[in-house]
Order: structure tokens, then C-alpha cells, then sequence
């Protein structure tokens, strides 16, 4: 790719290219189980709730255009799961394959790690989904278990490849705020 990409902080702002994006992923491949996209305002919404957990979220940009967004989000609710975090990434249609999915996912695992989070799981959803399990794959993500069969979508039952890679010193070490985090 010959174009300079550039990685920024999401905003609210850039809600509706991150929804046309998401949405063609919900529409037309497996990546997201949702059956039918999100209103605008709904996508708003769990932005905001990603935002006010302070997760990272980022979008990458060519040429000033939106072409891909990836984030962090909390792996499980209880407080037990706090040092591990959840990935998705996501890219334009018109741009996959081009790296952007590897440069954000790197971009999203580094602050993630300057956070001070301990694990990263991919949820990919679709064994068949080779891209995305090559693209974790190389990032150092390892396969932990296929769950198989247990969603449908597009006519097809679907299995759910769990893939997991430890953040800086993962579980070598106790949090440094240990005490404050109990």
C-alpha cells in the first residue's frame, strides 16, 4: 500500500464511517453474528459505553478517509476478567488485504499493553475465517479451542475459534495494583 495510513483515537464524530463499515460486516460475512446491523444511534451508544470504560478504540485513515476501526472491550463482565481484553478489527471492504487489519491490531495490542492488560482473546467467528486467524496468528495469538457449531448465520452453522496472547508480563507477575484492583 502506497498511501500513508495514519492511527488515531476514535471519536464520536467518526460514528457513522465506523457503522457503514460494521454494517457491511454484519450484512455480508461472519465476523459479527448480528443478523441485521445496528441503527446508527444504538453503534453511538456502544461506542460510548467503550469510551466510558476506557477501552481503546482506533481508526485508521488514508487520505483522510475512515477505512478501518479496531478496539478493546472488556473479555467477560465480572471483575475477575479485568486484566483481559477483547479485540475486534474491522476494515473496509475496498481496503482488506492490504495490512491495515495487522497495523491496527499491532497499533491496539501495544496500548493495550502500556495499559497495563494482561491477556488479549480473538473471537473469531468462523472457522473458515483463515484471514483473520492467519492475522492473529502472526500478531503471536495462539489457538486455545474451536467451538464448533454453535451459531447460524447466512444458512450455515458456524463454529467460534478462540485464539488468546498474552500482554507484557501476562500472568509471570501480579498487577501492580494488586491492592488497589482486588
Amino acid at each position: 500500500m502506497n498511501k500513508e495510513i495514519s492511527i488515531r483515537a476514535a471519536t464520536l464524530s467518526d460514528a457513522s464511517a465506523i457503522h457503514e463499515i460494521y454494517s457491511y460486516h454484519v450484512q455480508h460475512g461472519t465476523a459479527s453474528w448480528e443478523l441485521e446491523p445496528p441503527t446508527l444511534e444504538e453503534f453511538q451508544a456502544r461506542m460510548t459505553n467503550i469510551f466510558a470504560q476506557g477501552y481503546p478504540y482506533f481508526v485508521a485513515e488514508i487520505d483522510e478517509t475512515l477505512v478501518g476501526h479496531t478496539y478493546a472491550s472488556a473479555f467477560r463482565p465480572r471483575p475477575g476478567y479485568r486484566y483481559t481484553v477483547e479485540n475486534s478489527v474491522y476494515v473496509h471492504p475496498q481496503y482488506q488485504r492490504r495490512g491495515l487489519g495487522r497495523l491496527m491490531l499491532a497499533h491496539l495490542i501495544n496500548v493495550c499493553e502500556g495499559l497495563g492488560y494482561r491477556q488479549m482473546v480473538a473471537v473469531v467467528g468462523d472457522s473458515q475465517n483463515t484471514p483473520s486467524i492467519r492475522l492473529h496468528q502472526e500478531l503471536g495469538f495462539v489457538h486455545i479451542g474451536t467451538l464448533t457449531g454453535i451459531g447460524f448465520k447466512h444458512g450455515r452453522w458456524l463454529d467460534s475459534v478462540l485464539m488468546q496472547r498474552t500482554l507484557g508480563d501476562g500472568d509471570q507477575r501480579l498487577p501492580d495494583d494488586i491492592n488497589a484492583r482486588n
